[in-house]
């Protein structure tokens, strides 16, 4: 049996140069962020959230009609577009549409995605009477999908494990949680890091590269399961780091 700790594997710098600290995040305040199903529960609450935090937040959708209503909901000086214009317009794109629409969306925005940092918080789930289960799309997971689609982009994966509707509640101040952030490059998962750590009460942490994603994304069928039986929106926290 491997332990989680006989597992990990040594920072490797060269020689006289200190480990980076991994907590060293850099400042993206100055970054606009889009969210692409921004008039959906979870890309409405990330937006909020993201935006009460002084961040500049636009919100797309496939109606440019509905995401300036929906930006207008949300005051902080969020805007609202359809979702190419809001992906051109972003340095950062969180997606966040339905999983039965995820693929094709992505397909259609490949060019207006080229260079932008992505981060798709989707969850490939499904329902039945037994309640919800994870769904394993072909290429692995919702992240590696989008990866695959979007050959010019840059894709992490974060923010699966979060309450819509603590998300969208005005009177929570703080969201007491953890968010797993996935990618290959440091740099970008670091960005992605430094934006949930804006909202007040969240962390980010490192938690693997892409392939990595599936096993995070399908988590969330068991917080669902969490909060149905005790009436609760249940999040993560990692301990020890």
């Amino acid at each position: 049996m491997t332990s989680t700790d006989s597992a990990q594997q040594p920072s490797v710098t060269p020689a006289g140069t200190p480990a980076k600290d991994p907590w060293d995040l850099p400042d993206v305040s100055g970054l606009v962020v889009g969210v692409l199903g921004g008039t959906g529960p979870q890309g409405k609450g990330l937006a909020y959230r993201l935006a009460r935090a002084g961040q500049k937040v636009i919100i797309g959708s496939r109606a440019a009609e509905r995401a300036r209503a929906a930006a207008g909901e949300l005051g902080h000086g969020v805007e609202g577009f359809d979702n190419a214009e809001t992906a051109r317009r972003s340095d950062v794109v969180i997606v966040a549409v339905p999983w039965d629409g995820h693929g094709k969306t992505l397909e259609s925005l490949r060019e207006e995605l080229t260079g932008k940092l992505v981060v798709d918080c989707v969850n490939p789930l499904g329902f039945d009477k037994k309640g919800a289960y994870a769904i394993r799309p072909e290429e692995g997971s919702a992240a590696e999908q989008a990866a695959a689609l979007l050959p010019d982009s840059r894709v992490t994966a974060a923010f699966h494990h979060l309450s819509a509707v603590l998300l969208q509640d005005p009177e929570i101040a703080e969201i007491d949680t953890d968010v797993m952030v996935l990618g290959e490059e440091r740099a970008d998962v670091e960005t992605v890091q430094a934006l949930a750590g804006r909202i007040p009460g969240m962390r980010g942490i490192f938690a693997g590269r892409l392939r990595n994603a599936h096993q995070v994304e399908s988590l969330v069928a068991n917080l669902i399961s969490v909060n149905r039986r005790y009436k609760a929106h249940a999040g993560l926290r990692i301990t020890d780091v």
